[in-house]
């Protein structure tokens, strides 16, 4: 595949998923307006009005509407997409199930919110990481170009022959939804020749091989059915890193299900997702500079987690801190570093993990804070986890 130059432009996130969508031209898009998501659907809408895309699109009464939509457009054959935020995610959270348990390929373009209470409409990781069980496969993006070029991977990866899972990419809401930065948009032809023609294998439509979609399923195949989801899964772990060498290879930028920053000879390490992963890249280049072998773990996919990948990066580290920004409560730890433990326990390794809740709501975390983390870092190596393992940064105590 040879390599294509994109046109620079300035978008925020929003709009540049939405330009995605409209180089994608899905067969039908069915969302409901909430914010911080509202200028996806807001613009899309604008292309199908004018005509710019064959799209049907749906403005139904609520999200979970929109997700049933796209349940029986996709069973029906066509290309499915929606895009939604927090309190909208929530709203559709049976038909997530109903999706991935039908092996229906929609992608969903989630821009990240806090859930109430109380009431905020800023970003935190609360919205997605609930739905880390659904079945659903679950990038998170870095950048606005990261925004764009996940919108357009997560089609192929959705639709592979060997994944046929739903598919979302999460970017941070106002942080990259709505602020403006330089990316590259592929010409209109190469996005769609690099998703291709869809060719379901199944069709509730296609009368000489009828098909039975959602039938009541109890103990004699249910738990098969479940098995096969996590088997779909497992094969995503090799798909996605493929579908992101080939778009590397489009675009000169390659994508897997992680990326070490400064990381081989780094003694202490962070574990980060999502916009903050740049505020860290900052603060590792400082670090270096004074000296402290400092390192990154950025990651993109966490749904499937690449636990063995995980383990053989960051084994080695003497403190490793995961950021997280969302809360279990109740739990020991939050989503990623319950993942990260798990991953480095069943692999061997055993270093000093410290877990650190950031950015709730929507509260900015700045290159002091991420100082300060490896900064305790420093401490944890050389005297060990002296205080809790669960640790708030840039809260008032």
């Amino acid at each position: 595949m040879a390599k294509v130059m994109g046109k620079p432009v300035a978008l925020n996130g929003d709009r540049a998923v939405a330009e995605a969508m409209r180089q994608m031209n899905p067969d039908v898009v069915a969302a409901y307006p909430i914010t911080p998501q509202t200028e996806i659907v807001m613009r899309f809408s604008e292309f199908v009005a004018n005509g710019e895309v064959d799209t049907e699109f749906i403005p139904v009464e609520s999200e979970h509407a929109a997700m049933s939509a796209c349940v029986g457009a996709c069973a029906a054959g066509g290309r499915a997409q929606t895009a939604t935020s927090g309190a909208g995610l929530a709203f559709m959270w049976e038909v997530l199930w109903v999706a991935s348990g039908t092996r229906l390929p929609i992608v969903m373009h989630m821009v990240n919110r806090s859930f109430s209470a109380p009431l905020n409409i800023l970003c935190d990781h609360s919205d997605s990481m609930g739905a880390r069980d659904a079945g659903w496969v679950q990038l998170y993006d870095e950048t606005v170009q990261e925004a764009y070029d996940n919108a357009i991977q997560s089609v192929r990866i959705a639709e592979h022959p060997d994944v046929m899972l739903p598919t979302l990419h999460a970017l941070d809401g106002f942080i990259l939804g709505h602020n403006l930065e330089r990316l590259e948009l592929l010409p209109d032809e190469a996005v769609k020749q690099f998703i291709g023609t869809y060719k379901p294998m199944y069709s509730l439509l296609d009368l000489d091989r009828p098909v039975t979609y959602g039938p009541m399923d109890y103990h004699d195949y249910f738990f098969e059915h479940k098995r096969q989801q996590v088997a779909a899964m497992e094969r995503a772990l090799e798909v996605v890193p493929l579908i992101g060498e080939e778009y590397g290879r489009l675009t000169g930028r390659y994508y897997g299900l992680m990326e070490g920053y400064r990381l081989e000879d780094a003694e202490l390490a962070t574990v980060v997702l999502g916009s903050t992963v740049g505020t860290t890249r900052v603060v590792v280049d400082e670090l270096r500079d004074q000296g402290v072998k400092a390192g990154l773990l950025k990651i993109r996919c966490f749904r499937p987690f690449p636990a063995a990948m995980v383990a053989e990066a960051l084994g080695d580290k003497k403190a490793i801190a995961v950021l997280d920004r969302s809360l279990s409560f109740g739990g020991q730890g939050n989503p990623l570093f319950f993942e990260v433990c798990t991953a480095l326990f069943s692999h061997g390794f055993s270093p000093k993990v410290v877990n650190y809740v950031y950015g709730l709501g929507g509260r900015d975390t700045v290159p002091a804070q991420i100082r300060q983390v490896y900064h305790e870092l420093i401490k944890i190596d050389r005297e060990g986890v002296t205080g809790p393992t669960l640790r708030y940064l840039g809260v008032r105590e």
